[in-house]
C-alpha cells in the first residue's frame, strides 16, 4: 500500500502556505539536469516525531516546488493513541504494559518496515522536545537496507545525532532544506545560495580541483 501523493495532503493554514510559497518559489532549474528523474515517481518515507506539522510543511514545499506528480510521501501512523493501542484493540488487551507495548510495536512495524523497504529516500526527523528512539531505529534499518537518508534536526542535536548523520547523505536543519535537496535530486533545481551574496563557486573560493581540465 502506498501513501497518497504530496498534493493530496490536507489543507494547511493560510499563513503556512504563504510561508511555504516564499521559501520554495526561488527554486530554479540548471541546464539539462532538469530532464533527469522526471519519469520516475520517488517514494519518500518521513520518519520521526508526530507532535508538530513538519510532515505537512514538507508536503506543502513539495507542492510549491512543482513536484507533486513525482513524489509520494508516506510515514508511520501519525496518531499517537492509535499507534499505542492498535494491537490491543484488534487482538485484545494485555495485563502488563511491556506486553501491550510489544504487540503494538510489532503491528506498527508491519507498516514502517514495508514502506521503508519500498522507499527511495528516507527522511529522519528528530526534535528537541521528545526522545524519538523509533526514528533512530528507522535510520539504522534504512541504512542497513541501503536507503539514502536525509536527517532533519536543530543544530543543538548535531552531537547526539553524529552517528546517524554520518550515515546520512544530507544533514538538514530546516524543512526547506529537505525540500530543496529533494528538488535538486529529482529535477536539478537549486535555490538561491544559503550564504547569500557571500556565496562563491568552489573554483573561485578554493581553486580548481583539476588544474588541467
Amino acid at each position: 500500500q502506498h501513501s497518497p501523493a504530496a498534493g493530496a495532503v490536507g489543507a494547511l493554514p493560510l499563513s503556512s502556505m504563504l510561508s511555504a510559497l516564499t521559501k520554495f518559489s526561488a527554486l530554479r532549474p540548471r541546464g539539462l539536469a532538469t530532464l533527469a528523474g522526471h519519469s520516475k515517481v520517488w517514494r519518500v518515507y518521513l520518519s520521526g516525531e508526530i507532535h508538530s506539522s513538519w510532515r505537512e510543511d514538507v508536503a506543502a514545499g513539495i507542492r510549491d516546488a512543482g513536484l507533486s506528480e513525482q513524489v509520494l510521501l508516506c510515514g508511520p501512523n501519525p496518531s499517537h493513541e492509535d499507534s499505542d493501542d492498535c494491537a490491543a484493540i484488534i487482538l485484545g488487551m494485555e495485563e502488563k504494559r511491556p506486553n501491550w507495548d510489544r504487540i503494538g510495536a510489532s503491528m506498527n512495524a508491519i507498516r514502517s518496515r514495508t514502506l521503508i523497504d519500498e522507499a527511495d529516500v528516507v527522511v529522519v526527523r528528530l526534535g528537541e522536545k521528545y526522545r524519538q528512539w523509533n526514528a533512530a531505529f528507522d535510520a539504522g534499518y534504512a541504512s542497513a537496507k541501503g536507503k539514502p537518508i536525509i536527517t532533519l534536526h536543530p543544530p543543538s542535536l548535531g552531537h547526539p545525532m553524529k552517528e546517524v548523520n554520518a550515515a546520512a547523505m544530507a544533514v538538514c536543519e530546516e524543512v526547506p532544506q529537505v525540500v530543496q535537496t529533494l528538488a535538486y535530486v529529482i529535477s536539478g533545481a537549486l535555490p538561491s545560495p544559503r550564504d547569500g551574496d557571500a556565496w562563491e563557486p568552489i573554483a573561485d573560493r578554493l581553486g580548481k580541483g583539476n588544474p588541467n581540465p
